[in-house]
C-alpha cells in the first residue's frame, strides 16, 4: 500500500500494530521492548541495529503449531541464525532449509535431522547427500534432474536401511496478487512440478518406482507477502484435488502470509490462514486423518524486529525534497531496492509524536536507489545524531544484508524480560578482510 494513496496515515503517529508485542510507549515518549529502552540499545551496541522481541516469536512460533499439525516448519530463508533455529525448535517447529548453509547452521544450533525439511530448485549432489546423511525429516523434491540426483544417491541402499521421506512439490497455477519476483505458485515458475501439464503426476509415478525413496505428501508454495486469503484457498482447492485421489499421508501447503507494514495495512493472522486452507480441502474430499502443514517464516519473525539507525545528514532541496542519510541502507535491507517496498520511520524517542515533515530516507551506499524509506515523515524535530528506526524488518533484512561497499553487517540482539543478548556479533573490518588471501 502506497502512503501517498493513504492520506493522513502517512503523517499519524505510527499504528502499534508495527510494533512488536512487548512494545511500550514511556510516559516521555521513550519505546521499550522486551522491556528494555530501545535507545539505549542503540547507544550500547552502536548502529544499525537490529532488535528483535523474543517474546513476539514465541507467540507466532506456537500459533503455528496449535493452526496446522505437527510438522510445520519455519521457513528459515527468512532470518536464520543459531540462537533463532533453537527457539523455533524449543517453540515445537521443524525448520526449513533450503541450501546447505542453512542445512549446517540449523544442525550447528542442535536442531536434530528429522525436524528438517529440506528445500531447493537445484540442489547438488553434495546437498543431497549432506541431507541424507544427517537424516534429514523430508527432502522436498523439485525436478526431474533432482529425482535422477537421488536415485543415484539411493541405489546402494540395502533393505534394512531407514528411506528417505520425500514431498513432490507441484504448480498449483495460482498467481497470487503480490510483487512477480516473489511469486512461485503460477505455469512460468522455476519451482515444482506443474499439474495442469501433467509433470507433476509424472513426477508421483517416478517417486513411487524409486525403491530407495518413500513418497510422503504433497508440497506447493505460491509466492511471498501474500495478504488475500482467496488465494491460499484457490491454492488449497487445487493442491487438495491433486492430492486427495493420491491418499498419500501428508500435504504441505506452503507459506507466504504477508504482514503489515505500513499504516493502514492489515494482513490475515496465521490462524485466519489455516482455517481458510483446511476448510478449502475439505470441499475438495481431502481426508480428514491427512497431515497438513505448512512453512512460515515472515509472519513468525517480520513484526518481531526494527531495525535502528543513526541520522548522519538532513539535506533540504527547497522545492524538491529532503534526504535523511543513515548509516545503513541497502546493505541491511536490500527489499525497497528489489521490490519498491514500503516501510514507516519514526523517532523511537517519540514514538507516538505526529510526523509531518515528509522525507526520503536514504542509506550510505553508492547508489541513487540507496532508498530505506521513498517516501517517509517524520517528527518535525528531527536533527543530525537523532536514532530513526524502521520497523516490520525482522523477515528478509539481515538474513538478506550484504557487505556492499564493504559495510559490515549489523549486530543482532534479542530482548525478552528487561534483558539484551547478541545473538548475532556485528562483523569488523577483520572479518571483512578474512577472505582475502
Amino acid at each position: 500500500m502506497d502512503q501517498e494513496r493513504i492520506g493522513g496515515l502517512a503523517e499519524a503517529p505510527l499504528e502499534r500494530q508495527l510494533l512488536p508485542d512487548t512494545a511500550s510507549v514511556e510516559p516521555s515518549g521513550q519505546l521499550t521492548v522486551g522491556g528494555v529502552g530501545v535507545v539505549a540499545l542503540a547507544e550500547q551496541y552502536g548502529t544499525p541495529l537490529f532488535v528483535y522481541d523474543e517474546t513476539h516469536i514465541r507467540s507466532r512460533c506456537r500459533e503455528a503449531a496449535r493452526a496446522f499439525d505437527d510438522g510445520v516448519a519455519y521457513a528459515t530463508k527468512a532470518f536464520l541464525c543459531k540462537a533463532m533455529a533453537r527457539l523455533a525448535s524449543e517453540e515445537g517447529l521443524c525448520l526449513d532449509v533450503a541450501t546447505g548453509g542453512e542445512l549446517d547452521v540449523a544442525l550447528a544450533a542442535g536442531v536434530p535431522g528429522e525436524r528438517l525439511v529440506l528445500h531447493g530448485n537445484n540442489k547438488s549432489d553434495a546437498e543431497l547427500a549432506r541431507g541424507l546423511s544427517v537424516g534429514v525429516g523430508r527432502i522436498v523434491v523439485d525436478s526431474f534432474d533432482e529425482i535422477a540426483r537421488l536415485g543415484r544417491l539411493t541405489e546402494d541402499a540395502g533393505p534394512g536401511d531407514r528411506r528417505p521421506r520425500v514431498l513432490v512439490r507441484v504448480t498449483p497455477g495460482v498467481e497470487a496478487h503480490t510483487h512477480e519476483f516473489v511469486r512461485t505458485g503460477q505455469e512460468d515458475t522455476k519451482f515444482g512440478f506443474s499439474v495442469a501439464s501433467g509433470a507433476a503426476a509424472k513426477a508421483v509415478a517416478a517417486l513411487e518406482l524409486m525403491g530407495g525413496v518413500e513418497l510422503v505428501g504433497v508440497h506447493a508454495h505460491i509466492g511471498s507477502q501474500v495478504f488475500e486469503v482467496h488465494s491460499f484457498e484457490e491454492s488449497a482447492e487445487v493442491l487438495g484435488g491433486f492430492a486427495a485421489p493420491l491418499g498419500l499421508p501428508e500435504l504441505v501447503v506452503g507459506g507466504g502470509l504477508g504482514v503489515a507494514y505500513v499504516n493502514g495495512e492489515h494482513a490475515p493472522s496465521i490462524t485466519d490462514w489455516a482455517e481458510a486452507t483446511r476448510t478449502a480441502l475439505a470441499k475438495v474430499g481431502l481426508q480428514p486423518e491427512t497431515r497438513v502443514t505448512a512453512e512460515p517464516g515472515r509472519s513468525i519473525v517480520a513484526t518481531a524486529a526494527m531495525t535502528l539507525y543513526r541520522v548522519g545528514v538532513i539535506k533540504e532541496l527547497p522545492g524538491i525534497r529532503t534526504y535523511v542519510s543513515v548509516d545503513g541502507g541497502m546493505s541491511d535491507n536490500p527489499r525497497p531496492v528489489l521490490y519498491g517496498s514500503g516501510y514507516e520511520a519514526f523517532l523511537p524517542r517519540a514514538t507516538d509524536a505526529v510526523r509531518p515533515r515528509p522525507a526520503r530516507v536514504v542509506g550510505k551506499h553508492c547508489e541513487t536507489g540507496d532508498v530505506v524509506v521513498a517516501e517517509a515523515y517524520l517528527p518535525a524535530d528531527l536533527s543530525v545524531g537523532d536514532i530513526l528506526a524502521t520497523p516490520v524488518t525482522g523477515a528478509y533484512g539481515y538474513s538478506m544484508a550484504s557487505n556492499y561497499n564493504k559495510v559490515p553487517r549489523p549486530p543482532v540482539v534479542f530482548v525478552a524480560d528487561g534483558e539484551a543478548r547478541v545473538v548475532v556479533r556485528g562483523e569488523t573490518v577483520e572479518d571483512l578482510l578474512r577472505l582475502d588471501v
